[in-house]
């Protein structure tokens, strides 16, 4: 049993859809397992499984995760240092955001491949860039940009908030 819902296997493409993103839940089982996947949710979107969890008493509506872990909020290579980075980086962030009395439906931070110049009191510094995504979303297909206060932005943004990779 899995937890496909609609977006994944729409957005697996197929047929006259595109192909906007793969899935690792909807390509199917090899046939000598013999097993038949059973997908109760298939047809559902993020806010109809939301409803139906409301309504079987299933505590928590968390955010949706992108994926499998920090390994696919990386881009390039991915090392020891830069999951550090990331954790150090997401951490901030949900902190501050965990804060505001209206949360964005979905909220990440990612690290870029580029590095970026900064100033640390008098001195130049070179650090990964990390990008933040906070979007508004109903239905797990379309998204808008969540309008996260200026103040948090900032505080986030602050270099004694971030450390940089050498």
């Amino acid at each position: 049993m899995q937890g496909t819902i609609a977006p994944d296997w729409i957005e697996s493409g197929g047929g006259i859809r595109d192909r906007i993103k793969s899935h690792h839940n909807v390509a199917g089982l090899p046939d000598h397992l013999n097993l038949r996947i059973v997908e109760p949710l298939r047809n559902l979107y993020k806010d109809e499984v939301r409803k139906v969890a409301e309504y079987l008493g299933i505590p928590g509506q968390r955010q949706p995760f992108p994926g499998p872990g920090l390994a696919v909020r990386i881009m390039g290579e991915v090392t020891k240092e830069k999951l550090d980075l990331l954790r150090r980086s997401t951490a901030i962030l949900e902190t501050e955001v965990e804060k505001l009395e209206q949360k964005p439906w979905q909220y990440f931070a990612v690290l870029l491949s580029d590095r970026s110049t900064g100033v640390h009191g008098d001195r130049r510094v070179y650090g990964y860039t990390v990008a933040v995504r906070c979007v508004n979303s109903t239905d797990g297909m379309t998204a808008n940009f969540s309008r996260i206060p200026h103040d948090v932005l900032e505080k986030i943004s602050q270099p004694s908030q971030t450390a940089f990779l050498k």
